[in-house]
């Protein structure tokens, strides 16, 4: 690390910067000189990937963002719509997974830490945290370490903060063994005239730290997000950040109570590239210059260099532009709360960030080129090349139907997540309706004074990435389906998404061509759903000498229930009840987790997705939920019908008995055709429920009844309900107490 501003600038400087020589000669020309080392840090800092989103912008651009419901899209710390009676939701999901696969628990823990920040930032106070984790193969020699350190940094940040978790994902398979994903979702509420922007507005007026003090932690970790990883990776975890979750809760109670005041012009996370990052992005949107005096920022470490402070990813910091006449009120209750609270500088009109320490300028940049004129690559790209689509008669026939779906049931990927999610708080703030472990994670809403409105919301992420990688056109559409089939099974009215695209390196024309059909897709679908993107993150280079993660795009998802009476869950189903599939019969085996887990293949063409029949079947199931017809509501989606027939039986601790003779069977069981749900109700409803499905044109099939304590599939399949939870509940904690996976199959 350099020591002063005077550092020779060479060749190697610049590419360890992340520059390319191409870059470097523009900033040069827009410096109207040789940078200083600090000015080299600032413009890797602005224009690294993960802050510019160089590679990606083009195609972003092409997304739907605007909708009635939507109040701020991307472009800010996070989305904001509309609910109703004054409130909005304020979410966003975004990526810590490099500095995860590094350090897992602070890589993780400060995931959290920087997500809740981005919606407190906006005046929302959380009330739900999600993730979606992937990590790699389970016998890799570092999974159960990093799945440890993860899920413990997760619950370490989340549950001392105070905010519930109710919902993600664990996923694992050995295309992440070198990169592990985690993927971190935060919501919060506000009075829709309580948001604040970014944008800093007024000239002369103070600028104000606020929060922890800046140290050594963190410095180049937004470069280090936006390189691929090498042999050198275990050199990069002084990049990684340390959370203190403790003086986050302060900071979040101090900042909603500053709000209070009417100080606030502007406020801005100080999250990824720090210092930097927040003071550009404030004075570059408001049309302002930025004026910094690093001598006034609060530090716990001594000796700090000017480039040190600028690219420090310390957290638990803020940036404000505060009125002047509001300074003592402020600074009041920053005390009160135990924070730093220093003016370190002004807003000036000259378009300039200058950037003062020791006496020296050590920075004076354009403040406009440093986001605005920052690479907006065309990439090369190669379509990606279109699969088969294999015929079930051309997948094999399972042996033993029991075994099968036993083996699904019991595999990592369809197990029960419990271990992971008892480690987190899923009760605090005393509003979840339900729990992790369903189609999605419902809270009830409240008002200002905690009273219950007798509304809900609910919030779901999903992604299937072999998918994704077989077709990222379809794997994209069937993502933001998902979401949606999710949502609608509980009973939400799909208001709008956030996204975390995770890619490898874009420099790559297959690899810039998942990306950019991923995101055809998810636009389409978000288009045809009616769910715009308000907020979302692009995390690229996640490769490990030279292999990339499966193509990734996760998608986060919340819906409005307006009456929280009126909502369903998987388990619910009681004796005599009775249970219809909407939709079709399985028929698609394609990348199916079947042939994934029980032939040991990953072959043809994911399913495809129509994109008419998610919308009105969705419909069909809101409006039959919310008319009390419902009992019980799954979506298909890993492992088809079986799988969803057995998770509905697990969850409501009964059998069921499915009459079943269809042509292919284990296409029927295990297909995972698009766009279907399982629905039961009780006897006198049955008759409605098939008249209200034949009048909405929605396909409709009476399975079976629901009794006993055997799930019983026609001559296929007959599993004891408790044999079933025995095994979907065994692998999580066997493996994490080191079980060999051998004896754990063998059983």
């Amino acid at each position: 690390m350099c020591v002063n501003n005077t550092y020779p600038i060479t060749p190697k400087l610049v590419a360890d910067h992340g520059l390319t020589p191409e870059e470097y000669e523009k900033l040069v020309t827009l410096t109207g000189h040789e940078p200083t080392y600090t000015e080299l840090g600032v413009w890797s800092a602005m224009w690294n990937e993960h802050c510019s989103y160089k590679s990606s912008k083009k195609w972003l651009k092409t997304l739907p963002t605007t909708g009635p419901q939507v109040i701020q899209g991307p472009g800010e710390n996070a989305g904001v719509v509309d609910i109703g009676d004054g409130q909005c939701v304020v979410f966003k999901m975004e990526s810590h997974n490099h500095p995860s696969y590094i350090e897992p628990y602070q890589g993780a823990a400060t995931g959290v830490g920087g997500i809740l920040r981005d919606v407190f930032t906006m005046g929302a106070r959380p009330v739900a945290a999600m993730n979606a984790l992937r990590f790699g193969s389970p016998d890799h020699p570092k999974t159960r370490h990093l799945v440890s350190g993860v899920v413990a940094g997760i619950g370490g940040y989340g549950n001392s903060f105070g905010v519930p978790t109710v919902g993600g994902e664990v996923n694992f398979h050995s295309r992440y063994n070198g990169n592990i994903l985690v993927n971190a979702f935060a919501a919060g509420i506000a009075e829709t005239d309580g948001i604040f922007l970014s944008e800093a507005k007024g000239v002369g007026l103070p600028i104000v730290y606020l929060g922890a003090k800046t140290g050594r932690d963190g410095v180049g970790g937004a470069t280090m997000a936006s390189a691929e990883f090498g042999e050198d990776i275990e050199e990069k975890r002084p990049t990684v950040q340390v959370g203190d979750p403790f003086t986050e809760k302060c900071l979040l109670e101090a900042c909603l109570e500053l709000m209070e005041t009417g100080a606030v012009v502007a406020i801005q996370d100080m999250g990824a590239a720090g210092l930097t990052c927040s003071a550009v992005e404030m004075g570059a949107k408001g049309n302002l210059g930025v004026e910094l005096d690093l001598d006034l920022v609060p530090v716990r470490e001594d000796s700090m260099t000017a480039y040190e402070m600028m690219l420090s990813e310390s957290q638990e910091r803020m940036l404000m532009v505060l009125s002047p006449e509001k300074e003592s009120e402020a600074k009041a209750i920053f005390t009160k709360w135990g924070l730093d609270f220093a003016i370190v500088g002004k807003t000036t009109d000259d378009l300039r960030f200058r950037v003062l320490h020791q006496g020296e300028e050590v920075a004076n940049l354009p403040i406009k080129e440093l986001g605005d004129e920052a690479p907006e690559y065309d990439r090369p790209y190669e379509e990606p090349k279109e699969q088969v689509t294999l015929q079930a008669s051309s997948i094999a026939v399972p042996s033993d139907y029991n075994k099968a779906l036993l083996t699904l049931l019991g595999s990592p990927d369809l197990c029960s997540r419990r271990w992971v999610w008892e480690q987190y708080d899923t009760l605090i703030q005393a509003n979840s309706l339900q729990l992790p472990g369903g189609d999605a994670g419902v809270i009830r809403l409240a008002d200002d004074q905690g009273n219950a409105t007798g509304k809900a919301l609910a919030f779901t992420s999903d992604v299937t990435p072999r998918y994704c990688e077989a077709g990222p056109y379809e794997g994209g559409k069937q993502a933001v389906a998902e979401c949606y089939r999710n949502l609608s099974a509980v009973g939400a009215e799909p208001l709008a998404i956030t996204d975390n695209l995770n890619f490898g390196n874009p420099e790559k024309p297959n690899i810039m061509g998942q990306l950019v059909f991923a995101i055809k897709g998810i636009g389409e679908a978000a288009e045809s759903l009616s769910t715009p993107i308000v907020s979302g993150n692009v995390s690229l280079y996640n490769e490990t000498n030279g292999q990339a993660i499966l193509p990734t795009p996760t998608i986060g998802a919340v819906g409005l229930i307006e009456n929280a009476d009126f909502t369903a869950r998987v388990g619910g189903a009681s004796d005599e009840d009775v249970l219809f599939l909407i939709g079709e019969h399985g028929t698609h085996l394609g990348q199916s987790i079947y042939q994934r887990e029980c032939l040991s293949e990953e072959l043809g063409a994911p399913p495809p997705v129509d994109l008419s029949a998610e919308l009105a079947r969705g419909e069909f199931i809101r409006a039959t939920i919310r008319a009390g017809n419902v009992t019980a509501c799954h979506d298909l989606s890993d492992g088809g019908l079986a799988v969803a027939l057995a998770e509905m039986c697990m969850a409501s601790g009964i059998g069921v008995y499915i009459e079943f003779e269809p042509e292919h069977p284990h296409a029927a069981l295990f297909g995972e055709d698009q766009a279907r749900y399982l629905v039961s109700c009780a006897i006198d409803h049955a008759d409605k429920l098939v008249a209200n499905a034949k009048n909405a044109d929605i396909p409709i099939s009476k399975l079976g009844s629901f009794g006993g304590d055997q799930l019983t599939i026609g001559s296929q399949i007959s599993i004891p309900v408790d044999e079933m939870k025995r095994v979907h509940e065994a692998w999580f904690p066997e493996y994490m107490e080191g079980k060999p996976a051998e004896m754990q199959a063998a059983e």
